[in-house]
């Protein structure tokens, strides 16, 4: 195996420059031995342990256990650009998340405050020019040493310079983990596309066969057609034959129209789909990014959704009744994500339509049938913030409890599914989907069946909303 060496001049003379300039820095600080041997087990360590969690910890106990003073970790939040406590060598992580005492902030150089001296934490400045952090700055944090009183001017110069590794290390750490999480969310949605998309349009070529079938059939009745009028001396009788092939033609004319709008219903569909899931914002934050929009809930979102699966549900005898589930008249207006809550419903739907079952009620009549609603779940998200629940319920045996707790886990199947074809991924997708609405998901054996359910915020909306012109009022 042959080894990549650069021989580029100028490279390596940079990096020996960079190497001269440590030495002389290191000859300058003259660090004391103890001094030393914090830094080198703060860099140990800091590579031993790869959650943030642990690193906290590290940054606030090495000087604790080496040198005997305390101190408190401090960190600018990534979105707001708050400061905010994550870690004391006092009380540990139970300090995380909590605002700074009053007189600590953020600042380009040290400060003492009381009995504290306090060093800027500066992340990696040549990591800035891609922005790799939301609202990255060149300070992420600061640190604080106490007590001060027993700080030296050499102590003082060793914690700016400890702050600085803590902020490199911090740095790359926070780019990893940010990796990681766009590498786990591009897997998923990998998984999304094909669960949602690439094996639902394979539908195509069933409408495209059936709509070639028809398009022959006119074909063969315009040449018999033809055929007749050519013969135009015949008698009375051959012209005849003309009404019940032009009654024919109209119907397959009609036949065709009808497929037509199935394949175009598809397409539609299709397309929402597709720019839900395959959206650039997506890719870049590394999460789902929802483009809310206010919507009429049934017929804009469930409507849609239950006409693709209508004819699969009479094929296979599964009515909707509409007693067991009650989706009132009323259509709440609410701000969704239409192209992603579509997929939920896709999802819900499919799932009912798969599994299922005949059941027999008290009276010993046999049924089968699926049924969708909503309901105000009042207080649900805390007092004065209502929740509206919607439900799709199917016939069948209920779910073993054991398999219950994970019918929403990513690639998880549970027993009644190993006669099916699937992956697993539906529900999950599902999940996401919700919270990421800021709200919850469920399942809940009921009378006769199973029931799947998502709760979401009723009125607390966060985000910019779109309202479409063309959306009336609801009415009272």
């Amino acid at each position: 195996m042959s080894i990549y060496c650069p021989t580029d001049p100028p490279a390596l003379t940079s990096v020996l420059s960079r190497i001269r300039e440590k030495k002389e820095d290191y000859e300058r600080y003259n660090f004391s031995r103890i001094q030393g041997r914090t830094i080198r087990a703060f860099f140990d360590l800091a590579q031993e342990y790869e959650t943030l969690d642990n690193f906290y910890r590290v940054c606030v106990f090495v000087p604790k256990e080496f040198l005997n003073y305390d101190s408190c970790l401090y960190l600018t939040d990534p979105e707001s650009g708050e400061l905010r406590m994550a870690c004391d060598s006092l009380n540990g992580l139970n300090v995380c998340d909590m605002p700074p005492p009053e007189g600590i902030e953020l600042r380009a150089e040290p400060y003492e405050l009381q009995d504290s001296y306090i060093t800027p934490i500066r992340g990696n400045i040549r990591l800035f020019a891609n922005k790799p952090l939301p609202l990255a700055q060149e300070i992420i944090g600061i640190f604080e040493v106490f007590p001060l009183s027993r700080l030296s001017y050499d102590d003082k110069l060793f914690f700016e310079k400890y702050a600085n590794r803590i902020g490199y290390n911090l740095h790359y750490k926070m780019i990893a983990l940010q990796n990681q999480r766009h590498l786990q969310f591009i897997n998923n949605l990998v998984a999304d596309i094909e669960h949602n998309v690439i094996v639902p349009n394979m539908r195509y070529k069933v409408f495209l066969n059936n709509l070639k079938k028809k398009i022959l059939k006119i074909r063969e009745a315009a040449e018999a057609l033809g055929k007749i009028i050519e013969m135009d001396q015949t008698g009375i009788e051959d012209r005849c034959n003309l009404s019940p092939i032009r009654d024919s033609m109209d119907r397959i004319h009609r036949e065709l129209l009808q497929q037509y709008e199935e394949v175009s219903k598809h397409y539609r569909n299709t397309s929402m789909f597709l720019e839900s899931l395959l959206r650039r914002d997506h890719f870049e934050k590394g999460e789902l990014v929802l483009r809310r929009r206010l919507c009429r809930f049934k017929k804009e979102i469930i409507d849609p959704q239950l006409e693709r699966y209508m004819g699969r549900l009479e094929r296979k005898g599964i009515h909707i009744d509409m007693e067991h589930g009650g989706m009132p008249d009323e259509d709440i207006p609410l701000a969704v994500d239409m192209g992603l809550i579509s997929q939920v419903f896709a999802n819900l739907f499919s799932n009912a339509e798969k599994y299922c079952e005949e059941v027999r009620d008290e009276c010993g009549h046999t049924l089968k049938f699926i049924s969708y609603g909503r309901e105000i779940m009042r207080d649900f998200f805390g007092p004065g913030r209502n929740g509206i629940k919607f439900n799709v319920f199917s016939t069948g045996p209920h779910i073993p409890p054991e398999e219950a707790d994970h019918l929403f886990d990513e690639g998880f199947r549970g027993s009644r599914a190993l006669g099916y074809s699937g992956s697993g991924h539906g529900l999950h997708f599902v999940k996401k989907v919700i919270e990421v609405h800021g709200g919850v998901v469920g399942y809940e054996p009921t009378h006769l069946g199973n029931n799947f359910y998502f709760i979401l915020p009723l009125k607390e909306i966060k985000g910019p909303v779109e309202t479409p012109a063309r959306l009336s009022p609801a009415r009272p």
